[in-house]
């Protein structure tokens, strides 16, 4: 990638967008790891949310930054990167969470943020400068990670089911109180991990743009350390809109329900963070909890909200990157 003449108040600018896109990334996505807990009421909203943010930022000690790399480097060509392409998927993604919160519609940022590369590479090289492989990766698992979910919650509640089949329902729920802290914690981990690593790449793509980096040198600590930290103030201060959605809505949870849809979404978001694999923890535990509630049959699921849901996942690349395409011509004119 040929360095920019990039000044380096631009790239402070950016760097803040970006670490809001991260805070943002956090509050839209919180109730991905607390809506089980808080409508068991395991754990009160507040207490929740600091339950996940710390979990969130735990997850910096123990993940490679293989997604990072994935959206760094193999999502759009390194060579067209510049502050104007990272201005337009940073705003594109940005409007995206904004409108889908304030309807309480549990979209994907993650795809957010893919559309946003998309969009703004696309407005300024053309087609041609995607990376098909990386792209295709990502919007296949768009399909992937939910079925993954659906299946993995569905079998360990049927496991969970007949193991507890003896017990009385009271000593079931008290056990699987303690057992969805730890899932919920699990999931936060996976959440933390595969996220908060999606702005770590965009980022490293604008230090490289601006010559600050090359794509031979680590990703800089710092840059991990602040993402980390977004994201974890992000989930503290939650997204309650989508939490009704995520808790309520899909189906009815009970303690273990709540323990085998964050497990489920967790062992599946564990899978893809190892593989560098950018997927939507929203869709992942969408599909989890959908899978749990399908042992108590088709009709326990509420099968018309999860329909509105996947039209909002079908609907965030193409949308976010009509904006991002649109800021990055405006980013082109004003910065």
């Amino acid at each position: 990638m040929d360095t920019l003449n990039i000044s380096l108040g631009v790239v402070v600018t950016l760097v803040i967008v970006a670490l809001l896109f991260d805070f943002m990334n956090g509050f839209h996505d919180a109730a991905n790891s607390i809506a089980t807990i808080v409508s068991t009421r395991v754990l009160k909203p507040h207490q929740a949310v600091i339950w996940a943010a710390g979990f969130n930022f735990l997850a910096y000690f123990l993940f490679q930054l293989k997604v990072a790399s994935t959206i760094g480097k193999g999502t759009i060509d390194p060579s067209i990167v510049d502050h104007y392409v990272v201005f337009g998927a940073l705003v594109g993604a940005i409007i995206w969470n904004v409108i889908t919160w304030y309807y309480g519609i549990p979209s994907s940022s993650s795809h957010a943020l893919v559309g946003g590369l998309v969009g703004a590479a696309i407005a300024k090289a053309g087609v041609g400068s995607l990376i098909s492989s990386g792209v295709l990766k990502i919007v296949a698992f768009i399909f992937v990670a939910p079925f993954l979910g659906f299946m993995i919650g569905g079998t360990l509640m049927v496991i969970v089911s007949w193991i507890c089949r003896n017990m009385a329902p009271r000593k079931v729920d008290k056990h699987f109180r303690r057992f969805q802290l730890i899932s919920a914690a699990a999931y936060s981990l996976g959440h933390g991990g595969n996220d908060a690593q999606k702005t770590v790449g965009i980022i490293w793509m604008l230090l490289i743009a601006a010559g600050i980096s090359t794509t031979s040198d680590p990703i800089p600590g710092w840059v991990v350390l602040c993402c980390y930290s977004a994201m974890g103030l992000g989930t503290m201060f939650g997204g309650w809109r989508i939490v009704k959605t995520m808790g309520n809505r899909i189906t009815k949870l009970n303690q273990a329900r709540g323990f085998c849809a964050n497990t489920g979404g967790a062992i599946t978001l564990f899978l893809a963070t190892a593989f560098g694999i950018p997927v939507s923890t929203t869709h992942t535990i969408t599909g989890a909890i959908a899978g749990v509630g399908s042992t108590r049959g088709a009709r326990a699921v509420r099968w018309g909200v999860a329909g509105g849901i996947v039209w909002a996942w079908i609907l965030t690349i193409p949308c976010s990157a009509a904006m991002a395409a649109l800021a990055w011509y405006i980013g082109s004119i004003i910065l």
